[in-house]
């Protein structure tokens, strides 16, 4: 309730914003206000002058001090001062020392004829009210020079100048209003000067309720106080010429009373209603401007870290490329990765991550100050810069990066591009050093990589793989390969494994590695695998149809097909459309996968094994978390990773390791398989422990589907009986 009390009398705290948009409103309505004056006093000036003219009044150069000509003067130097100082708080500057000069003219004579009247004032003559208005006219004169030299001096505009001036104004409009109404009403007539004033000045202008409520109450008290007062008819006569005063009865009537409280009240109600209306415009501009500043600032800043985002990166350095003077030859785009940020995260936890994230923007754009910098995503940024020194600070910050870690060791990894010729444009110069950065990841004490022809190749492959997958799709290029899955029981073919092969026209054969991590770079993979699920279901078909043998095919799966696309649905789809039993498909998921998007893969893999698909753990052993994997997810098959098979005649650790997996699997009710088998060795160690499957070099290298007829038909490899049987009894 206090604070609207006070928001409603204008005493509550304004913003800046505020202040300034009712400074701007007053000044637009002094302009509006002092051009009505100059004109009406402008008017009154001639009508007077043409009046002494014909009467034949000026004898005397002092008569102009009579007729309340030093009131119409005072008044109208004061409106032009007025419209001076409100034109250049509206437009920033003003040259009009023509119409500083006529004010400064205007007010001396006014000072002038105060200082003769001062000289003859006599109190048997004069009343006290004359004195009263000698000095007010005086002093008012004096302020109106002194504003017009402060005019001069300061050609910018000063708020506390434009505002003391208005208040000048206002206070000349109303003592004007008052000498001029009192003396009009001594005669009988109307005191319509007094109330014009009145509304001009609290109506056209906006003031804050108590101060509105302050000037209205002081002026209208001395009108009705100096009226009251008027009973030394002489006094009158002096000022009027009247003889018969039978009219004029000093004092103030019940009607008079009546009326000038009435508009006292109304004139106070219309200030309040200005006042709020104008404040809650004000307060809604200022809304909208913070909401503006608020989209103006996001859509250039990155709101995690506070520095710029990639929009504003690539409009300014799209900028920087076209400017004439830059020196492309020795600018570099620095692309910078956190390694590790992610372990961090799931250690220590997002509010933690952002905090480091902040840190380590800040740093960045401390350590290239000058530089174009910005947030890239994720833990990434984005620097252009001159290379001269580029390399030393972006070893700097490694060692601070360093500082900030720690039980998870992090590095901060950057890749630079330097543009030579037109290769200036800012996406792929940025695409060039993140290619750079990628390169030297896992390389501990390597923090800086530039970006070269070697690196030109491997990058023009990666822009070919990216630009081309849906053309290689289309037209046959990606084929399947097939590895056999075998038993180590009798090493007879229980499964194949389906893996990609891109046979590119301009490339030749490109094996997994030189595509897939490319193709979940750009979230891509998905058509990829896609594509594979079709030609499995197709070639198993095929087969079906041409009456060969065939055993269940293993499909692996992306983290990223379940969220790029409903796999599961898809898979359904496909093998509905081919007519392919669901015990003939299996699915891979790779351990590391399982660690990032645990909700949606648990759903989708329970959804497959509801289905009727099984489900494979691929890669296990090679990530860190692979027992908690074994405790929140269910298989059917455990592949062991391949790397437990390096060095296995020499490391005596792998044995006892490889024993006690097959061991848990066996525990766990799932299948075991092992990868990477290349040796007999290995594979009679693997079924001596009770390992249940291999997969190797020792029994085939991946091949494609005729290749893999042949070596069935020749007897190189051998399909497991149970397989055949089941084959004779679907034929049958």
């Amino acid at each position: 309730m206090k604070d609207t009390l006070k928001k409603w009398l204008g005493l509550d705290k304004q913003s800046d914003y505020v202040k300034n948009h009712f400074y701007r409103t007053n000044m637009r309505a002094s302009i509006y206000m002092s051009i009505v004056v100059i004109v009406l006093e402008a008017w009154m000036i001639e009508r007077m002058t043409r009046t002494i003219i014909q009467d034949k009044l000026y004898d005397s150069f002092w008569i102009l001090t009579e007729k309340y000509y030093s009131n119409y003067f005072l008044l109208i130097s004061a409106g032009v001062l007025m419209l001076l100082f409100a034109a250049r708080a509206l437009r920033g500057k003003s040259k009009a020392k023509g119409f500083v000069a006529f004010v400064i003219v205007t007010a001396a004579l006014v000072f002038a004829f105060e200082i003769d009247r001062l000289i003859k004032y006599d109190p048997k003559v004069n009343t006290v009210y004359d004195l009263q208005n000698y000095l007010i006219l005086l002093f008012s004169s004096l302020l109106l020079i002194t504003f017009s030299v402060i005019f001069l001096k300061d050609k910018e505009d000063k708020k506390w100048q434009s505002l003391t001036v208005m208040y000048l104004f206002s206070a000349v409009c109303i003592n004007f209003g008052i000498i001029i109404s009192v003396n009009s009403y001594a005669t009988g007539g109307q005191m319509l000067t007094f109330l014009t004033m009145e509304l001009f000045v609290v109506c056209l202008l906006v003031w804050r309720p108590w101060l509105g409520f302050a000037v209205l109450t002081a002026s209208y008290l001395i009108f009705y106080t100096r009226i009251s007062t008027l009973i030394d008819l002489s006094t009158v006569a002096k000022f009027t010429g009247v003889i018969d005063f039978s009219a004029v009865k000093p004092g103030l009537g019940d009607g008079i009373k009546i009326n000038g409280f009435t508009m006292w009240l109304s004139t106070l109600m219309f200030c309040i209603a200005n006042y709020n209306k104008t404040l809650t415009q004000a307060e809604k501009d200022e809304h909208l401007e913070k909401m503006n500043e608020h989209l103006s600032r996001i859509s250039i800043m990155d709101e995690l870290t506070g520095i710029h985002n990639m929009v504003y990166f690539r409009n300014e350095a799209e900028k920087i490329s076209n400017y004439v003077t830059t020196d492309k030859e020795n600018m570099v785009y620095l692309f910078f990765d956190i390694e590790n940020f992610k372990s961090y995260n799931e250690k220590y936890g997002f509010s933690e991550g952002n905090e480091l994230l902040r840190k380590i923007a800040h740093m960045i754009d401390d350590t290239f100050k000058g530089s174009l910098v910005s947030r890239f995503s994720d833990d990434h940024f984005v620097v252009l810069t001159r290379v001269d020194g580029s390399e030393d600070r972006v070893n700097e910050l490694a060692i601070k990066v360093r500082g900030l870690q720690n039980d998870v060791h992090m590095e901060l990894k950057c890749g630079a591009y330097r543009p030579t010729g037109s290769e200036f444009e800012p996406s792929l110069a940025c695409d060039r050093a993140r290619f750079a950065c990628n390169t030297i990841k896992k390389r501990y004490g390597t923090n800086y990589r530039l970006y070269n022809k070697a690196l030109e190749d491997k990058f023009h492959l990666k822009q070919y793989i990216v630009n081309n997958v849906d053309h290689a799709i289309e037209n046959g290029y990606i084929r399947v390969f097939y590895q056999p899955v075998v038993s180590t029981k009798d090493g007879s073919v229980i499964g194949l494994e389906a893996l990609a092969r891109w046979q590119d026209p301009n490339y030749g054969l490109l094996p997994p590695g030189m595509f897939i991590e490319i193709l979940e770079e750009y979230r891509q993979i998905h058509k990829l695998d896609l594509c594979m699920v079709e030609q499995v279901c197709k070639d198993y078909r095929d087969a079906y149809d041409a009456k060969q043998d065939f055993v269940p095919i293993s499909l692996n799966f992306s983290r990223l097909d379940f969220e790029l696309c409903d796999i599961v649905t898809e898979l359904e789809r496909l093998t509905g459309d081919y007519g392919v039993p669901k015990e003939y498909i299996d699915v891979e998921v790779t351990e590391s996968a399982l660690t990032d998007t645990q909700d949606l893969l648990n759903k989708a893999l329970e959804r497959l094994r509801g289905l009727g698909y099984k489900v494979w753990l691929d890669d296990f052993g090679s990530g860190y978390s692979s027992l908690n994997v074994l405790k929140d997810y269910r298989f059917d098959v455990l592949k062991i990773d391949m790397k437990f098979l390096t060095g296995f005649s020499d490391n005596e650790k792998t044995r006892p390791i490889l024993e006690n997996i097959v061991g848990l699997t066996k525990q766990l009710g799932m299948v075991s398989l092992t990868e990477g088998v290349e040796t007999r060795e290995q594979f009679e160690f693997l079924r001596s422990i009770g390992c249940d499957r291999a997969q190797g070099y020792l029994f085939s290298r991946p091949v494609p589907k005729d290749e893999l007829i042949k070596k069935f038909i020749g007897g190189v490899l051998i399909i497991n009986e149970n397989f055949r049987n089941a084959l004779l009894e679907a034929k049958d």
